[in-house]
């Protein structure tokens, strides 16, 4: 691995800015590295090199001529499978989208190529995005940074095995009810959840367009930043340094801190440790209609999720793993009345659990429960696959039932992260509180 497999994606456009490192040659070093990677293929789906090669030799020009776009331009980076990339197969993991190939970009990608990003390629995810251990027997299961036998995290599995393994400086990916979180966490990431509505899903394959959200993956809180300004076509964040004094966390003891397995525990607390000592006030709430919430995934999620797809997978149920199959048809179940109702409900969970986190600058929770599950013993058990799916995405599932932005980190524990999560809307507050925490962590 070179330096720059190794730098931030913020650094490797400071880089560029410099004249240190020219755009070409770092595209170079990272299609040349993936392809000799001993993963490469249960990493990305596929490359896009003369794309990529194409815009990196524009951004050249334009480091010559000092008419840099973006902090970012010239950096290369990846792209989960779900994102329409034109002329490029867009299956997202899924072989009843065999050959799919979108017109043009979606627009999240459009925004990041106009802004300078090169694009190397599309990673592998979880089926159709609707699974939060990054299994997916049907085309790849990426490996997990500290054991390729185990589960990456999903969905966005490939698109944190790409920054992990040093395959790509960031990534982007797609969080319904934690598929940026998990994995950025079980690979020891930076990951952003952003709210709902904040960022275009126009030409993203969806799962339940109610709680999609689009979000980066990346080695620093400055690079999830500037992804995110990015994206949505704003000015860079002000990252000036700051720090947790006086700053007032809540920590969501509802749901979130049960079952929780030795090391997520140890992470957890130790990073609570930690933003104490940076001079954080840390109060223990509880927020009794999460529970309520909870209770209502199934049919928020899957009665969603079935009736976006059903169509497509009744026509061929057989290209799906089973299990996944199985959480689809699970949202049979529900009626039209029963949606609505459950809807209504949630809003009103929503509205206390904002007024009851209001007066805090965030909510912390450990991000995941657990630590990867072995691969092999979940395509064996299906009882354990269900009990470890579940519990990987129930603490991340909050955000997303909450309608709030969160921000995992790592905590120096393998696979263990914690979370921050703050307002609607809030992501620009979030993205700098979460640099302070960050160099809390350090």
């Amino acid at each position: 691995m070179t330096d720059w497999q190794d730098m931030t994606a913020a650094d490797l456009g400071r880089g560029i800015d410099a004249g240190e490192i020219d755009p070409v040659a770092l595209t170079r070093t990272y299609l040349d590295a993936i392809d000799a990677h001993e993963h490469r293929d249960r990493i990305y789906a596929r490359l896009t090199p003369e794309r990529a090669l194409a815009e990196a030799e524009a951004a050249r020009e334009r480091a010559r001529l000092n008419l840099r776009r973006s902090p970012l331009d010239g950096v290369p980076i990846s792209w989960k499978d779900l994102f329409d990339t034109a002329g490029v197969v867009t299956e997202a993991g899924s072989k009843l989208l065999d050959g799919r190939t979108p017109d043009t970009d979606a627009e999240v990608l459009q925004a990041a190529t106009h802004r300078g990003l090169v694009c190397l390629g599309k990673t592998h995810l979880s089926e159709l995005a609707f699974s939060g251990l990054g299994l997916n027997p049907r085309t790849a299961t990426s490996p997990n940074i500290h054991d390729p036998d185990n589960a990456p995290g999903g969905s966005s599995s490939g698109a944190a095995a790409s920054v992990a393994f040093g395959l790509a400086p960031a990534a982007i990916g797609s969080d319904t009810g934690g598929s940026v979180r998990v994995p950025s966490a079980w690979n020891d990431l930076v990951g952003l959840k952003t709210t709902a509505g904040v960022l275009s899903l126009k030409g993203a394959v969806p799962l339940a367009a109610n709680f999609d959200t689009v979000g980066p993956l990346g080695k620093s809180v400055e690079d999830a930043a500037l992804l995110f300004a990015i994206m949505k076509g704003e000015n860079p964040i002000d990252m000036m340094p700051g720090n947790l004094k006086g700053r007032r966390f809540a920590r969501l003891t509802t749901t979130a801190l049960e079952d929780l397995r030795d090391d997520p525990r140890s992470g957890f607390d130790h990073a609570v440790q930690r933003f104490k000592e940076a001079g954080a006030e840390i109060v223990d709430i509880a927020v009794p209609e999460l529970e309520t919430a909870m209770a209502l995934s199934a049919i928020l999620y899957s009665a969603e999720a079935y009736g976006t797809w059903k169509d497509v997978i009744e026509a061929n149920p057989d290209a799906m793993f089973a299990e996944i199959l199985a959480r689809f048809r699970s949202g049979k179940a529900f009626s039209a009345a029963d949606y609505v109702a459950a809807w209504h409900t949630l809003e009103r969970c929503r509205t206390t659990y904002l007024q009851a986190t209001a007066g805090f600058d965030a909510v912390l929770c450990p991000t995941c429960p657990i630590t990867p599950p072995n691969v092999d013993r979940l395509m064996t058990d299906s009882d354990y696959y269900v009990t470890e799916n579940l519990l990987t995405l129930r603490n991340t599932r909050i955000g997303n039932l909450m309608g709030v932005c969160a921000l995992t980190l790592p905590t120096g524990t393998p696979s263990c992260g914690v979370s921050l999560m703050a307002q609607p809307f809030d992501e620009r507050r979030l993205l700098r509180l979460g640099l302070a925490a960050e160099r809390a962590l350090a």
